[in-house]
């Protein structure tokens, strides 16, 4: 094996893969990336994988002589992200192990314009094919789309693993729109998004493609966050306009973008009714701009008590006003008033500092509405236009 790339372009690869590269390998050879050389296309392939979750990332290069090598993830994305820019020449070879005369070990010399480095490796064969799935169905999103709900759901999650469920991103796949719920027991973040179907011209171009991809059907499935925030990273190098192919099977899923593929599994178990907690009608509204009422949350969570983080909302109705305030034992208190639009009767409620500070950073228009009906009953979050989103946060009781 032998090519030529630039150093960014490497660089920028590597680092994509490297993070479906387990800490602790179960096997010494998933510690490594695989990288492999088709000079017949001119490409250069990278992948990594954990055995749940796999990345695959290819781009152009010099490639002389074909070739494939599993290099150590860790020593080889060092030293490439410490090169200059400029041309990078990989070339692999056999070179006799000094402790066997009779077995040979694989090693891969890198050329930089700063020097030389050669690094051990492991036969290509020895690694793990990621996961395919022959007959499962194929729809394509929308990578804008994509985006706007994982950045409106990732985020409420669970990081207990004991919830197995709730540590993934619920999403429903419909003919005409896509759905992402997210829920770690205490608050709920849903976001609907539109789902164009393929224009006439994309469906000619994947002519021999199976009828399956151009047909929607309805679907749903839950996927682990982390996966979904390799997603996102992955995402962040196409264009908006771009799309992305999801192709699944019961445990399995595949996203297929430009040149990046992402492959993991599924998580099992039911769903969260999470549509019955949405309350149907409200008997409070408040309408308020949301920089504003972020800022200020953030100013006076400063002093909120470390132990329960809890800002309290006294919303007055005749003054139209909100009032903010934090006391915590022994520190201090302090208070912060607003401006807005209050319908309904005047009510104090309390909330706790880091999930609403959350909601507000994920509402992304200038004003936002905050509907309620009692203080220990579920507050919606929604943004007043654009990304159609609805957060719930539930209440903390206050006490006197």
């Amino acid at each position: 094996m032998k090519l030529t790339c630039t150093q960014s372009e490497l660089n920028t690869n590597l680092s994509l893969v490297s993070r479906a590269v387990p800490s602790r390998p179960t096997h010494p050879v998933l510690g490594n990336v695989l990288l492999q050389a088709d000079a017949k296309n001119q490409r250069v392939s990278l992948t990594a994988f954990d055995l749940s979750l796999g990345l695959q990332t290819s781009f152009n290069a010099n490639v002389e002589a074909d070739g494939a090598i599993a290099i150590p993830a860790k020593l080889f994305n060092d030293i490439v992200s410490r090169l200059p820019e400029g041309d990078i020449t990989l070339e692999d070879s056999l070179s006799e192990a000094e402790s066997d005369a009779d077995t040979e070990s694989l090693s891969i010399t890198l050329t930089s314009t700063s020097g030389q480095y050669k690094m051990r490796g492991m036969n290509s064969e020895d690694f793990p094919e990621l996961p395919q799935i022959e007959d499962g169905m194929v729809v394509k999103l929308p990578v804008e789309a994509l985006i706007e709900g994982l950045g409106g759901s990732l985020f409420a999650t669970s990081a207990d693993e004991t919830k197995q469920v709730l540590t993934g991103v619920h999403l429903m796949v419909q003919e005409d729109s896509l759905e992402f719920a997210a829920t770690d027991g205490h608050r709920l973040a849903v976001v609907e998004t539109l789902n164009p179907k393929p224009t006439s011209e994309e469906s000619q171009e994947d002519e021999e493609k199976p009828a399956s991809e151009d047909t929607i059907s309805s679907f749903e499935l839950t996927v682990p966050a982390r996966t979904l925030r390799e997603l996102e990273r992955m995402l962040g190098l196409s264009e908006s306009s771009d799309t992305v192919a999801l192709q699944f099977e019961v445990g399995q899923i595949i996203f297929q973008g430009g040149n990046h593929r992402l492959t993991s599994r599924t998580l099992e178990g039911q769903y969260p009714a999470y549509r019955q907690l949405i309350p149907g009608q409200f008997q409070r509204q408040v309408a308020i701009p949301r920089r504003q009422l972020l800022s200020a949350v953030e100013r006076i969570a400063v002093l909120a008590d470390q132990k329960n983080n809890i800002v309290k909302f006294d919303i007055d109705a005749q003054a139209q006003t909100i009032d903010l305030t934090v006391e915590t034992q022994d520190v201090g208190s302090a208070r912060e008033s607003l401006s807005a639009q209050v319908t309904g009767e005047s009510i104090e409620i309390a909330f706790n500092v880091k999930y609403l500070i959350d909601g507000l950073k994920a509402l992304s228009t200038s004003d936002i509405q905050l509907q309620m009906n009692a203080a220990n009953t579920p507050v919606i979050l929604t943004p007043l236009g654009g990304l159609k989103m609805t957060y719930l946060i539930m209440p903390v009781q206050i006490r006197d």
